[in-house]
């Protein structure tokens, strides 16, 4: 209780704190409202990444291209939304909530993770070419209950971020908003492809705040994007996106990247119409060949890999680039120490309930329609990951299926996990097969990038020492 009394006065200080600052940011001297976002970010993040708190001042300098950004965001968020982002995100995920989960991963001896991703359906409204959603339809759904069951249990072992993926997870918007306004204190993220996203429906996430936006977009051009989506796509995204912009929400995009769509999806012109109807974020998946229709041919070539790797850093650098925050979950593993599935800092939930280390690896021991939260994080296949990360010293090979295909297999077979796909069950020795010619190729590349930027071969990243430092710590705190 006093655990719980003690959280509530806190959240209420930073909430006071969050508003004067957005506050004094819509008068005169807006330079001082940029020292006192650092100085709260320097709070949130002192134990745990202080190093983001270097990259706020090099980046955050009078003029600068994230100080245009930061003040547009300011100015164009309705102040619901943009402190629910900071107070939600900030402070109940990166601050409190990393540390509580962090602490209960080492009190009970399994990973616990900051983020949860989870399927509300199969069912989805288009039928793109080679998506599983467009032959399964809507037979699998997590209930209402299910879910809300699944994001108490989460948060009571320290997580507030969750994802949303699909099928497509608008189908359930009603559902999702439900969850929102009843779980005020954590932040959802739902990666959609914004067909359905309307005028009341922006109305209403206005009003929870707390919700926001990765929208599915694979060209500038609407006649190659709507070749895979379906005639009219490519409008209905940009109908979405100025209906998000009027409404002052927060909305980026998501796009898998491929050997046939690696330039175009990161050309000057994408991300210029990007910045024009008002994305803040830009996040790019490596291509992974699993599941029904899976193509290796289809997986970026190593130039296109070592391109994305470059490219993506100078569209976000301090100067230059793009104002918009570009993200490669593959080239950007450095940042998290390495791959974060099996609840490391992420895991996902598919629509069947099956918990599973990662949306793109579809094994499991527990599924969330049997057994508790903390009962699916303890699962065999999740003790692999903990026992065996990391699996090298190089995190531009993060992935224990993509860049270090062998260990898939061992993992899976010592935990006896069962395949969770939903449509053609394969085992991890047929994926081996697609992936190991990419990972024998992009190997030694990866060596060479990464010895350029770390000669010593290893990089300590703070979120690591972390980790550790909570782990070994049992603080009254360690439950919520």
């Amino acid at each position: 209780m006093q655990s719980k009394i003690a959280h509530a006065a806190e959240r209420k200080a930073f909430s006071v704190a969050v508003d004067k600052i957005l506050k004094a940011a819509s008068g005169e001297d807006r330079e001082k409202t940029v020292e006192n976002l650092i100085s709260m970010a320097s709070k949130l993040l002192k134990d745990t990444n202080p190093g983001a708190i270097d990259s706020m001042h090099a980046a955050l300098y009078p003029g600068s291209k994230w100080e245009k950004w930061l003040f547009d965001v300011i100015d164009n968020t309705d102040h619901n939304v943009l402190k629910s982002a900071v107070l939600n995100g900030g402070y109940e995920g990166a601050f409190r909530g990393f540390r509580t989960a962090m602490a209960n991963a080492g009190k009970l001896d399994c990973n616990v993770p900051w983020i949860v991703l989870f399927d509300p359906t199969s069912a989805c409204n288009k039928h793109c070419v080679g998506c599983w959603a467009a032959d399964y339809g809507n037979r699998l759904n997590l209930t209402y209950e299910e879910m809300d069951k699944l994001i108490t249990e989460s948060k009571a072992l320290g997580t507030h971020l969750f994802m949303l993926t699909g099928g497509e997870p608008l189908v359930r918007k009603a559902d999702l908003l439900r969850l929102a306004e009843k779980h005020d204190d954590c932040l959802f993220n739902v990666f959609t492809n914004a067909s359905l996203v309307d005028e009341k429906f922006c109305q209403d996430v206005q009003r929870v705040g707390n919700i926001v936006f990765s929208v599915s977009l694979e060209s500038y051009e609407p006649s190659v994007n709507d070749q895979r989506r379906g005639d009219g796509s490519f409008e209905e995204v940009m109908h979405a996106f100025d209906l998000m912009r009027e409404h002052g929400l927060l909305f980026g995009t998501s796009t898998c990247y491929t050997r046939l769509n690696t330039e175009r999806v990161t050309s000057d012109e994408f991300f210029d119409l990007l910045v024009k109807k008002g994305c803040r974020w830009a996040w790019y998946f490596h291509y992974m060949p699993v599941g029904e229709g899976a193509n290796a041919d289809l997986m970026p070539s190593v130039e296109q890999r070592e391109y994305m790797l470059h490219r993506i850093r100078d569209v976000r650098a301090f100067d230059g680039g793009w104002p918009i925050f570009a993200m490669d979950f593959q080239n950007d593993g450095e940042y998290v120490r390495g791959c974060i599935a099996g609840g490391r800092l992420y895991c996902h939930v598919n629509a069947r309930g099956d918990v599973e280390p990662c949306v793109f690896i579809h094994y499991s021991n527990a599924n969330i329609k049997e057994k508790s939260w903390l009962e699916c994080l303890q699962q065999p296949i999740f003790q692999e990951y903990r026992k065996r990360y990391p699996w090298n010293d190089n995190m531009l090979q993060p992935c224990p299926m993509l860049e270090n295909p062998g260990i898939l297999p061992q993992m899976v077979k010592e935990a006896d996990a069962k395949c969770t796909q939903y449509v053609a069950e394969e085992t991890p020795e047929d994926i081996m097969k697609r992936t190991l010619p990419y990972a024998k190729e992009w190997g030694p590349e990866a060596q060479k990038l990464w010895l350029e930027e770390h000669p010593s071969g290893k990089k300590e990243d703070r979120i690591g020492s972390v980790e550790r430092e909570m782990s070994l710590k049992d603080e009254a705190t360690v439950s919520e």
